[in-house]
């Protein structure tokens, strides 16, 4: 903050050197992205089905698998903060994304060592979305019991 910006001039300086977005160029790049990553999810999944014969699945689980790696690799090698930054949402909400989520706390403490840097920081992303994940699927399976 400024020495001389008063709170009463922060929302007017915040409005100032705030980048302007173009929300419909977001939206596609979010869509684009966010649907070249299923559709390789769908490719893997055909592809286990028909060239190495498994059932839907096993085809399905070799899609999972090969993404989270993926994401988890890209990751590692610096890459997927790029595609991050250039499709948004788009690259948060696939599984790939969940990896993402995994790995990038992992690498950042991994100086703090196994237990209390990566061990204890690998989850601080994903780690409610599992609980809350959880407790909500709980929930809905008892809903779905009762009614």
């Amino acid at each position: 903050m400024e020495p001389t910006l008063r709170p009463e001039n922060y929302d007017a300086y915040i409005q100032k050197n705030m980048p302007k977005s173009n929300l419909i160029w977001d939206l596609a790049r979010a869509f684009l992205v966010g649907g070249l990553i299923c559709t390789l999810g769908q490719g893997l999944n055909a592809l286990g089905m028909e060239v190495f014969k498994l059932s839907e699945d096993q085809a399905g689980m070799l899609s999972i698998v090969v993404l989270i790696f993926l994401g988890a690799l890209l990751t590692g090698l610096g890459v997927y903060d790029v595609i991050g930054k250039f499709a948004g949402a788009g690259s948060i909400v696939p599984i790939t994304g969940f990896a993402n989520s995994i790995v990038a706390p992992a690498m950042e403490f991994k100086r703090e060592g196994y237990v209390l840097g990566v061990g204890a920081k690998m989850f601080a992303i994903a780690g409610p979305v599992l609980v809350y994940g959880t407790i909500l699927s709980v929930a809905a399976g008892i809903a779905a019991l009762l009614f």
